[in-house]
């Protein structure tokens, strides 16, 4: 009987202590960012060409900005086993450890078919060396209105995509891309 109330007893300090113990911590959100990873889009295209691609750090995300000569360019942001050029659907080779295919419903060149937007490199449109996410920004291709770019980063992290018009007319596609979860 004495084992019996040793072992009662024991079993009621552990639940005890079960109940003393604190709860799961909740994660608190990286920099007070809740983004997730799953696919973005928003509906909308213009004639209008894409004129710049460039990109910036930030405190607790890496930014790429697509500047648009025109506004309301649709886009659909996501992550993809391989980013593929239109038309081709040649993969576009990136570095990192995961692919963002960003879709711009815009061309890089204007009505009479002559390039806006000529970057030097289109397997380096932006020096991202120092970047803490980003790893490579690629052009894939302008086909039929529609721009594949490819963005390397260095692992599938939480993004968001959102557009900036601005007073002149123009637009502004800004992607994301936090420096963890």
């Amino acid at each position: 009987m004495r084992k019996f109330y040793a072992w009662l007893g024991a079993m009621a300090m552990i639940l005890g202590l079960g109940l003393l113990a604190p709860g799961p911590a909740s994660a608190a959100p990286y920099c007070g960012i809740y983004w997730g990873s799953a696919a973005e889009a928003s509906a909308g295209s213009t004639s209008t060409p894409i004129t710049n691609v460039r990109a910036g750090r930030h405190t607790c995300f890496d930014r790429m900005v697509i500047d648009i000569r025109g506004q309301h360019a649709g886009y659909t942001v996501k992550y993809v086993n391989a980013v593929r050029s239109g038309g081709s659907g040649q993969v576009v080779q990136l570095r990192g450890g995961a692919d963002l295919a960003v879709v711009v419903d815009a061309p890089t060149y204007n009505r009479n078919g002559n390039a806006v937007y000529r970057p030097s490199n289109r397997k380096e449109l932006v020096n991202v060396s120092n970047f803490r996410t980003f790893r490579q920004i690629a052009m894939g291709s302008s086909f039929e209105g529609t721009t594949t770019f490819g963005l390397g980063l260095r692992a599938r992290l939480p993004f968001r995509t959102f557009t900036v018009n601005d007073a002149d007319g123009g637009s502004r596609l800004v992607i994301d891309v936090a420096h963890r979860w």
